[in-house]
């Protein structure tokens, strides 16, 4: 397996790129709770123990999948300031993250990751994404909290509102978590 999985590229690549588009096209033909393994290879064109030998079974596969969704696609918007850039970037990640499908992504990825390092991934991308909005901010001379400060402080009580809290949730509660770890800079 980590021979497979450390290769850049090649056929290790073009196979979990299309076993990861099966899973997508599947998830959305017969529903999630639907797929199976044996439908995913007939998909993806490669045998069911291609699957197992690369994933180990079918939650191990939808926690990759889910993560590789769960990546930022761009970097945050520059709206010229940190308030702005932190706020509009806060609003975007609860409505995707408290959406129907941030939700399942988020439940595949933490339930086919016993050691955790999905979930570390995922926090990485937050992390880098937060990264990019600070150092805006520093470059244009404004004052910041460190990234693990709006982690803790933004991202964390977001994300325990999402999984365990969702009702009465909205943007209004993201531009509050900002305005306050905000505040503790200046």
């Amino acid at each position: 397996m980590s021979r497979q999985m450390a290769r850049p590229g090649g056929r290790s690549a073009r196979v979990q790129a299309a076993v990861h588009e099966a899973v997508r096209e599947l998830g959305a033909e017969v529903g999630r709770d639907a797929v199976t393994v044996p439908m995913v290879a007939q998909r993806a064109g490669v045998t069911p123990s291609t699957i197992y030998r690369r994933w180990g079974d079918l939650q191990a596969l939808l926690s990759d999948v889910a993560v590789e969704r769960l990546r930022p696609d761009t970097e945050p918007k520059d709206h010229g300031a940190l308030s702005a850039d932190l706020t509009v970037w806060a609003e975007q990640f609860l409505d995707e993250m408290a959406s129907p499908a941030g939700r399942a992504y988020i439940r595949d990825a933490l339930l086919g990751d016993p050691d955790g390092s999905n979930a570390g991934q995922c926090s990485v991308y937050a992390a880098e994404q937060i990264d990019v909005v600070l150092a805006r901010a520093k470059g244009r001379g404004e004052s910041t909290p460190a990234v693990e400060t709006v982690i803790d402080r933004v991202v964390a009580p977001l994300m325990y509102r999402i999984l365990f809290r969702p009702d009465g949730i909205d943007a209004a509660y993201a531009r509050r978590l900002v305005t306050e770890v905000l505040g503790t800079t200046g």
